[in-house]
């Protein structure tokens, strides 16, 4: 099963060699096999990007992903881009500049819509409890929603123990993405 590892602020920092210290240690406990920069609030957002692309070359199999800017991906040669629920509009461009697409989903309709627009992966949210995140969605959805797409789902929301993976790969899900259990 596939570990997306999403980077956080509040953990690693927007001090550059601290953040770049701490991605290198997590991807070399964690071997995650697909990892996302994603830092709303950082006013050198551009900068940090280019290093968390710089650890992430380092790692042989790391699909590197950058949050919300396809051009920004595309610029410093990003496997990808991770979009938001409301980016559906910018699969296409983001596919047309070579870019694998995940975009983040909520519901059942949106995993189908973004599976016809031609994305490679979705995230799916919230699994499990998770701070501010809303009503979580539980297993047995997910199971429901592998049933009916084809593309490849990512579970998220709230996995910060094993148990919980092991609940998700059981499921048969592509695999699960994370901000706190890469911690």
């Amino acid at each position: 099963m596939h570990r997306y590892l999403i980077t956080s602020k509040e953990f690693y920092t927007d001090i550059l060699d601290v953040f770049e210290s701490k991605l290198y240690e997590q991807f070399k406990v964690h071997k995650p096999t697909y990892a996302l920069y994603r830092d709303k609030t950082n006013p050198n957002y551009k900068l940090q990007a280019l290093r968390f692309m710089e650890v992430c070359r380092q790692f042989e199999g790391i699909k590197s992903f950058i949050h919300m800017d396809v051009e920004l991906a595309h610029k410093l040669h990003a496997t990808g881009v991770h979009l938001t629920s409301a980016q559906f509009s910018e699969i296409t461009h983001a596919k047309s500049l070579g870019l694998e697409v995940i975009i983040s989903t909520h519901t059942h309709a949106e995993v189908l819509k973004a599976e016809m627009l031609g994305a490679d992966a979705v995230t799916y949210s919230p699994i499990f409890t998770s701070p501010g995140k809303g009503e979580p969605k539980g297993i047995e959805d997910l199971k429901e929603l592998l049933k009916k797409c084809n593309v490849k789902v990512f579970a998220l929301g709230g996995i910060v123990e094993e148990w919980q993976v092991d609940m998700v790969k059981k499921a048969e899900a592509y695999g699960f993405a994370s901000i706190r259990y890469f911690y």
